[in-house]
């Protein structure tokens, strides 16, 4: 699926859904920015396209609303007071600095087949390239109706994927990837080239998966924009000159 087919469907369900559910997104550091709610009570049958979103469009969806890098919990609450809601709180990280307005939206339109709700993590990427200085935390919650349909729910960043069932519950995954802030200086070494533990040495094996490599003699061609590609420029002897996100 691609990008822009995945952008598409986030508008148009989050349109369709509006006004079933609650959700709301917050960055760490920022005050809550309201988000696109939760399904609604009356399914279509699953496999159904959902109407056109007017506006909607390559030109629209320039703004870049992608899945962030990793997600790091995910939890479901469930409230004690009526009216009883479910409430999906997910934190991430995020490649970079520069990325805002975080939110939870349903990877597919219907009333899915495992009574799982797909949620993705997603958030505006930043325009330009961005340094590696670090993974940057982020976080998105996302409110469940009473009575709602749904026994698991499963949310997905652009490397992993947490599920949680039954509900409520909570689950956490580790991130052991570098995020390559101290990348600058040391030598990169191809997967299978290099030791575990070398501390001058920088395997592609402990980076994330997206990831570009550019020698001295390497032009770049057109490619498409990903901040969730990490770029290493290296000298003649793979010494990393520069690392950054695009």
């Amino acid at each position: 699926m691609s990008n822009t087919f995945r952008r598409l469907t986030a508008f148009a369900i989050a349109a369709a859904l509006h006004g079933s559910l609650a959700g709301f997104a917050l960055a760490q550091g920022n005050p809550p920015a309201s988000g696109a709610g939760g399904p609604p009570s009356q399914y279509p049958n699953p496999g159904s396209v959902p109407s056109a979103v007017p506006g909607a469009g390559p030109e629209s969806a320039a703004a870049s609303e992608l899945p962030v890098l990793y997600v790091t919990s995910v939890e479901v609450l469930r409230t004690s007071t009526e009216p009883k809601l479910d409430i999906v709180r997910v934190t991430g990280l995020a490649s970079s600095q520069g990325w805002s307005a975080p939110q939870l939206v349903p990877t597919f339109w219907g009333k899915p087949f495992d009574d799982v709700l797909d949620l993705q993590l997603i958030a505006t990427a930043p325009v330009q390239s961005q340094p590696a200085e670090g993974f940057v935390p982020i976080g998105a919650v996302f409110t469940l109706e009473e009575a709602h349909p749904f026994k698991g729910v499963r949310v997905r960043a652009s490397e992993n994927t947490i599920e949680v069932k039954p509900l409520p519950g909570v689950k956490q995954a580790s991130v052991t990837a570098d995020s390559c802030k101290d990348c600058i200086g040391k030598k990169f070494a191809e997967r299978g080239q290099a030791a575990a533990g070398l501390p001058s040495i920088v395997r592609q094996e402990d980076l994330p998966k997206i990831l570009r490599w550019i020698i001295p003699t390497r032009g770049i061609r057109g490619i498409n924009h990903n901040p969730n590609r990490l770029n290493l420029v290296l000298s003649d002897d793979n010494t990393i000159v520069q690392a950054y996100w695009e």
